[in-house]
């Protein structure tokens, strides 16, 4: 086996990396929970094992700092494993009727967000231009993660800290309002390049 394949496989299976793996996997298995959203059990495991996914978006990218073990498959791997928690875990509460009515405006506001930006990084990415997460963007992910904590216990948060549900929505409205601002921001930053990109590539103009 060569160094690369060796270095490759090493790379792969690095601890950053796992943990991201294991962040992917959260999503199915908190949707899974949520399938019993009367059972106050399985809201408790599936706010456990959404917390320790919460933990390891921390700890991936610290560690790969820390040990520099940051790689092309982290890169990728990261947002895309933190976008599918936080869209399987709205769909579920939304289909459990823990995010109804008008609050679902605050869910579709989200998800519609991080599509945005998905596509927007992506074809940044070509023009090899990076957008750097703004400080209003990380209190959104404070306040989006914290909301979804609280509205996946729901009825059995309730029945140990009253209003855990309704402190869950709020946050949540909190979080699509942070949203608006910053997927306005980023596509304000966005949108410079796009028209840069279109004038070197408009006609008599050399490459």
């Amino acid at each position: 086996m060569s160094q690369i394949s060796v270095t490759r496989r090493s790379t792969a299976l690095s601890l950053p990396n796992i943990l991201t793996y294991a962040r992917l996997l959260a999503a199915p298995a908190v949707a899974a929970c949520l399938f019993w959203p009367h059972e106050f059990t399985m809201r408790w495991l599936a706010l456990g094992i959404y917390a320790l996914a919460a933990i390891t978006d921390y700890l991936d990218g610290y560690l790969a700092r820390a040990w520099s073990q940051q790689s092309a498959i982290g890169r990728m791997l990261d947002p895309i494993a933190d976008k599918v928690l936080v869209s399987a875990t709205l769909l579920m509460l939304a289909a459990s009727g823990d995010i109804r009515s008008w609050s679902l405006w605050a869910a579709i506001t989200i998800l519609s967000r991080e599509i945005l930006v998905s596509g927007l990084r992506e074809f940044l990415a070509s023009l090899r231009v990076s957008v750097p997460v703004s400080t209003v963007a990380k209190w959104k992910t404070a306040a989006q993660l914290l909301a979804l904590g609280f509205l996946i216990v729901g009825p059995a948060g309730d029945a140990v800290l009253p209003y855990s549900s309704r402190v869950g929505i709020v946050l949540l409205w909190a979080a699509a309002l942070l949203t608006l601002y910053t997927g306005w921001d980023y596509m304000r930053a966005g949108v410079r390049h796009l028209i840069e990109a279109d004038r070197q590539t408009a006609p008599g103009n050399k490459p």
